[in-house]
């Protein structure tokens, strides 16, 4: 080790890629130098950060961890050093920062002791090294600027990551987080298998990846989940199966949505609904216990998806901020109705704002400007009907609501409980079932009370309100922006079609009327977070062919791309359940990012684009070639 240690000296550009020399003790740890004595010889791995001269004799620099969490002193005297290590001195000088390098050195007793931290590092307050030699291990550019103020584009994300201690802290949570996850999952009997990723196109809902073949006409599809191995897997014997999948859709990327993505997928054979929710809640409340050291109810609170709608306006609500929804067309005259939509027979809303943490604000001006910013302008264009603005005044005549009548302006402050300074706002919309994920007047109970809360007019909202949102519809209308699974009905599966029906009156009603049917599904909602779904899954053949031949009215040929599944089923498989969570976006939940970008090492952008690695590429024309693949002219 002697050897080793001496021979760290300053070396040229052969020397930087030669053999790393070994280190003594290790920076990322907080004991690193507990059983060290001082005048002992230690040899450091990491990078050179700030740095002081006192003289051209006396040089100070920081030495950061591999890790970049922990630093610690490097003293460079000229006059302490022999006469042949002289060169040291003025090679550590020249070093810029952010250099990777083995540092020798004495470690003794720091007399002047810092702070225990600056900024996002920690430094060793009690040691520092005087530096006997030092290897730099590669060199930082002088035509890369980094600087504490420097923001790195995605095209740098190296860059990002190695400057930002925030982001780098993320995907460390995110590994110790999937740890605890398979721990846990280990004790409660569930087996890691892992599925294909080159799969086939089947029309599950979501558009998929194809991925060419050099067999001409022939394709792989990237898996939207591994939804149908997972059904195979149960089967098949495995009667719990779990893993950290990943996850591929061609999709618009809106909504902080990545087209690759991790999911927790699991799925629990001669199970149902209850039993994938309560190890799900299981799993939570470890999470948070462990990483947060936050404790969740013992059993999640539940509504059903018609609930949730009715009550918030979403299909994921946020119930910590209150705000809920009360339908009241009952209790307005025709003629106030007839101002606020031209739709006939309609449902009007109401919903009620109140400045809690600023009593004293100007709530008629707070709408006022709201609605006339072009985020407020959508709900103002609503082809429904603009909102309806009442401010709660004691000094004005039936407190500024004159407009709904003496028996309607009474009734809604007994029933919504107005007060003076309140906003009360209507909204019409169609009489008709719920469809989609959220209304008009629930989108804009969101974004009002995010306008207030960047306004300092409310608190922001605490905690963690975890919710389970049951009984969806089995089917919906078909979406524009979504292919469905190409059927003839009208109808696509609201979440797959392999969901099941939830009662024997819901089997009953498939051929009486399908859009009335409920499925036995269920979301997990954490602060206004869909963090994942899943369902009770169809196990019979013939059930699962009929809500796709007669149900669905898929095509023979579309039927066929899931004839392996159809052919599982038949062989006497049990009944199973499973869910899928959103990694991604259950670590961006945890540590309080908005964006899944945060929490991903690699992120795509908006575009779907790797700016780092340039990717997607355009094709050569060997590889079309190759592919038997050409551009549409």
């Amino acid at each position: 080790m002697v050897e080793l240690l001496q021979t760290v000296i300053e070396g040229d550009a052969s020397d930087r890629i030669s053999q790393l020399p070994e280190e003594t003790h290790d920076l990322t740890s907080a004991t690193a130098f507990s059983s060290c004595k001082h005048g002992a010889i230690v040899l450091l791995h990491g990078y050179l950060g700030s740095s002081a001269s006192l003289s051209k004799n006396l040089y100070f620099v920081q030495l950061l961890g591999k890790d970049r969490a922990r630093s610690i002193q490097v003293v460079s005297s000229k006059t302490s050093l022999a006469e042949k290590d002289a060169s040291v001195h003025e090679s550590i000088r020249r070093l810029p920062m952010h250099t990777p390098v083995a540092v020798r050195g004495l470690l003794r007793e720091r007399k002047q002791q810092p702070d225990h931290a600056s900024g996002d590092v920690e430094i060793f307050t009690r040691v520092e090294i005087d530096l006997l030699g030092v290897r730099p291990l590669n060199e930082f550019p002088s035509d890369i600027i980094a600087t504490p103020d420097t923001v790195f584009g995605p095209e740098q994300r190296h860059l990002q990551l190695r400057s930002n201690a925030e982001l780098r802290e993320a995907l460390l949570i995110r590994s110790q987080v999937g740890m605890f996850l398979r721990d846990r999952l280990r004790d409660l009997g569930f087996a890691e298998i892992e599925t294909p990723l080159l799969f086939k196109s089947t029309p599950e809902g979501a558009r998929e990846f194809i991925v060419p073949t050099r067999r001409k006409g022939f394709a792989y599809a990237l898996p939207q989940s591994p939804q149908q191995f997972k059904q195979i897997l149960m089967a098949s014997g495995i009667s719990r199966y779990y893993q950290f999948a990943r996850c591929f859709r061609d999709e618009d990327l809106r909504a902080d949505r990545q087209p690759e993505f991790t999911q927790l997928d699991l799925e629990m054979s001669f199970t149902g609904s209850e039993g994938v929710m309560n190890v799900i809640e299981d799993l939570i409340r470890f999470i948070w216990s462990k990483c947060l050291r936050d404790n969740l109810p013992d059993v999640f609170p539940r509504m059903t998806y018609g609930e949730a709608m009715s009550q918030y306006g979403s299909d994921k609500p946020d119930t910590r901020i209150g705000m809920r929804i009360s339908r009241i067309q009952h209790l307005l005259p025709a003629d106030l109705i007839s101002k606020l939509t031209s739709l006939q027979d309609p449902i009007v809303d109401a919903l009620v704002f109140r400045p809690e943490t600023n009593p004293n604000m100007d709530v008629r001006n707070f709408v006022t400007d709201f609605l006339a910013s072009p985020e407020g302008n959508l709900f103002v264009d609503n082809p429904e009907g603009a909102p309806g603005i009442f401010v709660l005044d004691a000094t004005k005549p039936l407190q500024g609501l004159q407009a709904l009548g003496f028996e309607a302006a009474e009734r809604i402050e007994d029933e919504l409980q107005v007060q003076d300074g309140d906003l009360l706002i209507l909204q019409a919309r169609q009489n008709q079932a719920f469809s989609g994920g959220s209304t008009p007047l629930g989108n804009l109970r969101l974004a009002l009370h995010a306008a207030a809360v960047r306004e300092g007019h409310v608190d922001p909202p605490m905690g963690f309100a975890p919710l389970w949102v049951t009984d969806f519809p089995l089917f919906s209308p078909v979406s524009l922006t979504e292919p469905g699974q190409g059927g003839k009905a009208g109808l696509a599966a609201t979440h797959h079609p392999f969901t099941s029906p939830k009662t024997s009156e819901d089997i009953d009603m498939l051929m009486v009327d399908p859009t009335r049917v409920i499925g036995d599904h269920y979301d997990l909602v954490i602060n206004g977070v869909e963090l994942g779904g899943g369902s009770r899954r169809i196990h019979n053949a013939e059930m699962q062919t009929l809500v796709m031949r007669d149900i669905l009215r898929m095509s023979p040929e579309r039927i066929a791309e899931f004839s392996h599944l159809l052919e599982v089923l038949r062989a006497g498989c049990p009944p199973h359940a499973g869910i899928a969570l959103g990694f991604d976006r259950l670590i961006a939940l945890m540590i309080g990012k908005t964006s899944v970008r945060d929490v991903i090492a690699f992120p795509k952008t908006g575009k779907g684009e790797d700016a780092l690695v340039n990717s997607p590429a355009l094709l050569s024309k060997e590889a079309l070639q190759t592919y038997h693949l050409q551009y549409r002219q």
